[in-house]
């Protein structure tokens, strides 16, 4: 067997691997303001024998629970929800996943990240995703598979994610690091388009998702990461890394692994959850 890609795939070694049948190709390219764009986008043209991934359906859980509580924009789905949906698209236990996007890997990471949830390590993002790969002069196709499904066992989590009973449990213990990957502005509490209220969780340091990667949309180097994500996190596992809706922060998770300083968890409400409660404190700028 070879050897399995854990966090990055170059295009060109996506590329050498693309009729290897233990490799398969996720595209994963979405827009939060118009929801058919990344299916749109799939079907225009994507990687050959790449299978589509919908961030809404696929990869997200019903918005609110059984209760009826609301849990955030992008919920993780069931457990068995998303094994399903993963041996749908023809991922087995010896699958080698390699998830992509348009965006730097700000929605392929989600699946590089839930992947890891039911406990399956092989699985990469492509980086520089698809701008990568066509700045390499390798095409794209429409032809969509139709792949067999796949023998995919759910497994004990890699990852570990929080709930917002014991985020508010563990935030006012002084243990805890929050990290929002939202852009600044939104983090301040400035020019909020998507949620209802603008700011963020108290005490929560902010990380950009998109300055983990170099102006080509790469991520930058291991060292780069490692000196900038360890001013922000002391101890990755007194982490929780959370975005606006639980998709993000997966950037932020990948960038500390790339970094080697695993062990954050997840906050996968995020701030479309936290926020829809009035009764949890909110801080704004820079406080």
């Amino acid at each position: 067997m070879s050897t399995s890609r854990s966090t990055l795939v170059s295009a060109a070694d996506l590329a050498a691997h693309l009729d290897d049948p233990a490799w398969v190709v996720v595209d994963c390219r979405h827009d939060l303001m118009n929801l058919a764009a990344g299916r749109e986008a799939y079907a225009a043209g994507h990687i050959r024998n790449a299978r589509f991934a919908d961030l809404e359906t696929a990869l997200s859980g019903p918005k609110r629970g059984p209760d009826g509580v609301f849990r955030g924009r992008h919920p993780l789905p069931g457990r068995a929800d998303l094994v399903a949906s993963l041996r749908a698209l023809g991922i087995g236990d010896d699958t080698q996943v390699v998830a992509y996007d348009a965006h730097g890997g700000m929605f392929a990471a989600r699946l590089w990240w839930l992947l890891r949830w039911v406990g399956h390590a092989r699985a990469a993002v492509l980086d520089g995703g698809l701008a990568a790969w066509q700045a390499q002069g390798l095409p794209l196709a429409t032809e969509v598979p139709s792949p067999a499904p796949g023998k995919l066992t759910e497994r004990a989590p890699l990852v570990s994610a929080l709930s917002v009973g014991e985020l508010l449990a563990q935030l006012g213990n002084g243990a805890l690091t929050v990290v929002d990957a939202r852009a600044p502005d939104r983090f301040l509490g400035e020019n909020e388009t998507i949620d209802p209220v603008g700011g963020h969780i108290p005490g929560a340091r902010n990380r950009f998702f998109k300055d983990n990667l170099q102006a080509d949309g790469r991520f930058k180097d291991p060292a780069a990461l490692r000196a900038e994500l360890a001013a922000l996190v002391d101890d990755p596992a007194t982490a929780v890394m959370q975005c606006g809706s639980g998709v993000t922060a997966c950037h932020n998770l990948l960038a500390l692994e790339l970094a080697g300083l695993p062990g954050a968890a997840l906050y996968p409400g995020s701030w479309s959850e936290w926020c829809a409660d009035p009764a949890r404190p909110v801080a704004r700028g820079a406080e």
